[in-house]
């Protein structure tokens, strides 16, 4: 059953952008909830469909100009037919969800938010990039051979890149106070973002929640808040964590042993698959990297001369307002979930540069912490304050998370447990036992987010 499209009564648009490598399977499940909310008098569904595939290498712009394309063409079909659109949400899922916002920044130079009024989610995309926060020689080389496996597209989630006329890569390009992208993510009625706490080998925690530090790391630490309703699932992003009471850590050399097996334990099928399955999968990995950016690098020749259906001068706009598929997949999410975060110096003057909040939930939930671990029954101060260190991000990444705060998201951590491929999970990628838990986030979006 196709649960696209809508009826002549539509007023509302809702886009869904898949991510890197995927397709509108990916989302049909996010389709199907959202017909089951909202008849097809009340909602058109739009699931974009030229970037599928190895279609995302072609780089962020592309696939925003071609998303671009396919929602003006859709909403000049419409017209045709008599039909008037008044409301639009954007929908991204991974990398879809920088396309989407690339999308919005051509939309909005149109002034096509003058008239329609926008929302806007992502779940799990890596707003930051894909980084590593970098310390170390491991994180390095990770850092630069990724960046050169996945042709434009993994240039620009790696920000290596330097885009167009600005210098700059297009991630800090598409949240620069003053270019067009920001400008017409600020006119959206509501941002929210879904991000996943663990267990999500593509884009992890701080970059996917838009934060420099990550309260979650040392979950055997914390005691995790729910938003009422949907417990065990998402948390309450007003106060999301509180440290957890000595007692209910069992913290002698027997509790600390059994821990330290139960996590061993936990990780030898990812051990064993890193010491006899991953050097196959790299090959193979490495070698269809290498035919993609080649086919890649020929699909974006003939964008650019008008070749491959849209023209591309139509949205050749100034930027600056001043101015193997499944299996590859996977052998790449394992490498880049194999990188270990590392964190600035507490002390230093680089983390002092950093100790301005980065939002104003954050702000209110570190406070909550130090309120909560500071001091105790007897009035006294406590040692253990429960203070998530900064991570080591680039300067242009710290850069971008006050931008991006700048204009306001409504910012849910999802806690994923059983199933250790949360990235899928989210938005119940595919139909399986283990992703119920994405059914509560699509719950959570459709009936306390999502605006119709």
């Amino acid at each position: 059953m196709d649960y696209t499209g809508g009826g002549r009564e539509a007023q509302h648009l809702c886009v869904l952008v898949h991510g890197l490598w995927g397709n509108p399977n990916h989302l049909k499940v996010m389709a199907q909830s959202l017909r089951a909310k909202h008849p097809e008098e009340s909602l058109h569904i739009l699931i974009a469909k030229r970037n599928a595939g190895s279609f995302t290498y072609d780089g962020i712009e592309r696939g925003g100009e071609r998303v671009c394309f396919e929602i003006e063409e859709e909403i000049e079909k419409l017209a045709r037919a008599g039909q008037e659109i008044t409301r639009i949400s954007l929908v991204g899922y991974s990398l879809g969800g920088l396309v989407a916002r690339f999308c919005v920044g051509l939309l909005d130079s149109k002034g096509f938010f003058e008239k329609i009024k926008p929302n806007f989610t992502t779940f799990a995309t890596p707003h930051l990039g894909v980084r590593t926060p970098l310390r170390g020689w491991h994180n390095h080389v990770w850092n630069v051979l990724g960046a050169r496996t996945l042709s434009a597209s993994g240039r620009q989630l790696f920000t290596i890149d330097k885009f167009r006329e600005t210098g700059m890569p297009l991630l800090e390009v598409l949240a620069d106070p003053e270019s067009i992208f920001i400008k017409g993510l600020a006119k959206f009625e509501r941002r929210t973002l879904y991000t996943n706490i663990v267990n999500d080998r593509s884009a992890v925690h701080y970059t996917t929640g838009i934060t420099k530090s990550d309260p979650f790391t040392n979950l055997d630490k914390i005691k995790i808040n729910y938003v009422k309703g949907y417990e065990d699932v998402i948390i309450d992003p007003e106060d999301p964590v509180a440290p957890s009471d000595p007692e209910e850590t069992d913290t002698s050399f027997y509790g600390s042993l059994i821990r330290s097996s139960q996590t061993t334990i936990g990780r030898l099928p990812f051990l064993l698959a890193m010491i006899f399955f991953i050097p196959l999968g790299v090959v193979a990995f490495l070698i269809n990297s290498g035919v993609q950016s080649f086919r890649s690098n020929r699909r974006i020749r003939l964008h650019e001369k008008g070749l491959a259906g849209i023209q591309p001068g139509n949205y050749r706009v100034p930027l600056l307002i001043t101015g193997m598929r499944e299996a590859v997949e996977d052998v790449y999410e394992n490498l880049n979930s194999a990188q270990s975060h590392e964190y600035l110096v507490a002390g230093t003057e680089e983390e002092a540069a950093q100790e301005e909040p980065s939002s104003p939930v954050l702000e209110r939930t570190q406070s909550h912490l130090r309120s909560k671990s500071d001091v105790s029954v007897g009035g006294k101060e406590k040692a253990d304050r429960h203070d998530p260190p900064t991570l080591a991000l680039a300067p242009y990444q710290f850069r971008m998370i006050q931008a991006l705060d700048s204009v306001g998201w409504r910012k849910y951590p999802v806690y994923i447990h059983k199933v250790r491929h949360s990235h899928a999970a989210i938005i119940v990628r595919m139909e399986k036992a283990s992703f119920v838990e994405g059914h509560v986030v699509l719950k959570h979006w459709l009936d306390e987010e999502f605006i119709l």
